[in-house]
């Protein structure tokens, strides 16, 4: 089943099963929350497989094949998933072993193996290695003992989210690496690439070319072109979904903004456009290389309650009264934008909240989902957000999510169909005022 259908329900035509956004695993169901607390309490009785066994159980996603075990005598056997990358382990009651292979080295060249030896040191549990096959992995083991569900739950989320991360960096910058293991998972349609990659270009251009013609000036209103431009970052990554190099500028890209530095925002402005650039040269074969389906078991994003995207929306939508006020609605439209893409780049919010932001860019990136398949109504034939289709379908998130949160409504009358602009404010002021308080 695709997102679209299990945020919206079944629709009257077939919706593509394309995933979006930032995998999460904050939404455990209730049955895998009581695995962890069983695997809790049987490891402090001393019953380290059956703690074992419960622990695989809470990591198992009910929506996709992330794990499989299986028991030989006494031992475990396991094998998950994290993005590209299969991390294979064992458990037993002498010691917990979890490795993957991130790349194979013909030959041992010095400039890799420094990068993984100083990135051991930012690694609190586990550590890159060579194996007898000159394979290079990222280990983590320990004797059972002092193998907690919560220490095993640490070490293996920091190992498969490095390990997912260094594959296509590393076989990218070093060229004598090649790949560990051949990926047999996660295959898309080259028209589904094209898409991806057309789009892609298209608005990298576009934001440029607003940059470009300097009105309002960027020397002057620097900040005002950082929401654009983060805001690209923030929803290339989200509709785009990249793996690699791609994901690697994006990621730098806000880093270059918000590094504490001697920079001026202008300077950082100027820095942010050679990233894009960076992606606008690389070659088209590349981008596809990078583009495929993934499944993993650990989310890179913390969850947050709904206080901290109430405290984003507010220290963010007052910047967008300035350019409605001068008619820059490409700038003006960059601010919600923006909130809508930080919360989904950076944090788990709550399910409702990650819904309805999952809803605003079906809403105002239309275009694109038709342009993958997606059947999109919520834009009338004047061009302006529909009304009826888009009250429906907040209305529908609220109902699926109401046994939860039993206060979660909102008043239609709020919201604003007279542009894209003023819609998008009306919207994001909306989410900022739901009540999420949970039934007792």
């Amino acid at each position: 089943m695709s997102l679209f259908d299990r945020l919206f329900g079944a629709s009257k035509k077939n919706q593509p099963d394309i995933v979006f956004g930032r995998y999460t695993d904050a939404y455990k169901s209730e049955a895998q929350q009581e695995a962890f607390d069983r695997s809790l309490e049987a490891f402090e009785r001393g019953e380290r497989m059956s703690a074992y066994r419960d622990f695989l159980a809470f990591l198992k996603d009910e929506h996709t094949e992330n794990i499989t075990w299986q028991e030989s005598g006494d031992t475990i056997h396991f094998e998950f998933w994290q993005g590209s990358r299969r991390v294979t382990g064992f458990a037993n009651n002498e010691k917990v072993k979890v490795e993957s292979k991130v790349a194979r080295a013909d030959d041992l060249n010095v400039g890799f193996l420094r990068r993984l030896m100083e990135y051991n040191f930012n690694l609190k549990f586990s550590r890159f290695a060579l194996d007898p096959d000159n394979n290079l992995c990222i280990v983590f083991d320990t004797h059972t003992l002092d193998g907690a569900p919560h220490k095993l739950l640490q070490a293996m989320r920091e190992l498969a989210i490095h390990a997912d991360k260094q594959d296509d960096l590393l076989l990218d910058e070093f060229k004598m690496l090649r790949p560990a293991e051949e990926r047999t998972y996660g295959d898309i349609t080259d028209a589904e690439k094209e898409v991806k990659y057309e789009y892609l270009c298209q608005e990298i251009r576009r934001a440029l070319e607003e940059l470009d013609k300097g009105k309002p000036d960027p020397n002057q209103f620097p900040g005002t072109y950082a929401y654009m431009l983060l805001a690209l970052a923030f929803r290339l990554d989200y509709l785009v979904r990249p793996e690699g190099f791609m994901m690697d500028v994006l990621e730098r890209i806000h880093s270059i903004y918000f590094a504490k530095n001697n920079q001026t925002p202008q300077v950082k402005v100027q820095n942010i456009r050679k990233e894009f650039l960076k992606l606008l040269d690389r070659p088209k074969e590349a981008f596809f290389k990078e583009m495929y389906r993934t499944r993993s078991t650990f989310g890179v994003n913390p969850p947050v309650n709904h206080g901290t995207v109430v405290g984003l929306i507010e220290g963010e939508m007052p910047n967008m009264e300035w350019p409605i006020q001068q008619n820059h609605d490409v700038l003006a439209l960059a601010v919600p934008q923006y909130i809508a893409g930080f919360a989904l780049f950076h944090y788990a919010p709550p399910k409702p909240v990650r819904e309805l932001l999952h809803l605003f860019f079906q809403i105002t990136e239309a275009p694109f989902f038709r342009s993958v398949g997606f059947d999109i109504p919520y834009m009338d034939t004047a061009g302006l957000p529909n009304k009826s289709e888009i009250t429906r379908a907040m209305r529908k998130i609220m109902d699926q999510n109401r046994a939860q949160f039993p206060h979660l409504k909102f008043d239609p009358q709020r919201l604003d169909f007279g542009s894209m602009v003023l819609f998008s404010k009306s919207y994001i002021l909306i989410l900022k005022d739901l009540n999420l308080n949970k039934a007792e």
